[in-house]
């Protein structure tokens, strides 16, 4: 081999080392761009997701119009009507069933006061013992009180004391001297309480 066939071989093996090393450059450009071109892609995705985001948040936060607002409001003012409707018939007809079942037991604790007074007639009828009729006629009474004192009902104390407008219904007045002036001398019909509510008042005769 000559000198000059040394020298262009030495020269060729260059040139390939320097060609293989482009190519590699090249390939390790190429594989750069790609994933550049990749990442651009994903970034693009994610500003449209982001987009789209927006829109819908958007869409979501959009305040309803003035006829949505009006229908919605008569829808809650009719749904409050009809509840209102049906409280007020509820409360209506258990206040009615309360009255009712009410007058239904006082009535019903009367029963034995009546039973013992168609007995009391029967034997007035039978037997000429005045005393022992009175007697009865006066167990009937007290059984009869004690039936209004159970329902809350008592007499209003009158005779003797002291005339109360409150309580006391004067339908006559007369000169009874000092001691009794202001003073009820007389009860023409007694007066009761139910509770502390004047059911009846008492009538009175007032001294002066």
């Amino acid at each position: 081999m000559t000198k000059q066939d040394f020298v262009d071989q030495e020269v060729a093996g260059r040139d390939k080392a320097r060609g293989e090393q482009a190519a590699k450059g090249g390939s390790a450009a190429s594989d750069v761009n790609m994933a550049e071109d990749a990442a651009a892609g994903t970034d693009k995705v994610a500003d449209e997701a982001g987009a789209a985001s927006q829109q819908d948040s958007a869409a979501e936060s959009k305040e309803p119009s003035a006829e949505e607002l009006v229908e919605q409001w008569k829808d809650k003012y009719l749904r409050l009507q009809a509840e209102f409707d049906n409280y007020r018939k509820r409360t209506l007809r258990e206040k009615m069933d309360l009255v009712a079942s009410g007058g239904a037991d006082v009535l019903k604790s009367m029963l034995s006061v009546l039973d013992d007074v168609h007995r009391a007639v029967s034997a007035s009828e039978k037997s000429e013992d005045i005393a022992a009729l009175r007697e009865g006629e006066r167990l009937v009474a007290q059984k009869f009180e004690e039936a209004l004192r159970q329902k809350s009902v008592v007499e209003i104390e009158a005779l003797g004391e002291e005339f109360n407008p409150d309580f006391h219904e004067a339908v006559a007045r007369f000169d009874a001297g000092k001691e009794k002036k202001g003073k009820v001398i007389d009860v023409i019909q007694r007066g009761y309480m139910l509770g502390d509510k004047v059911l009846r008042y008492a009538k009175v005769v007032v001294g002066e």
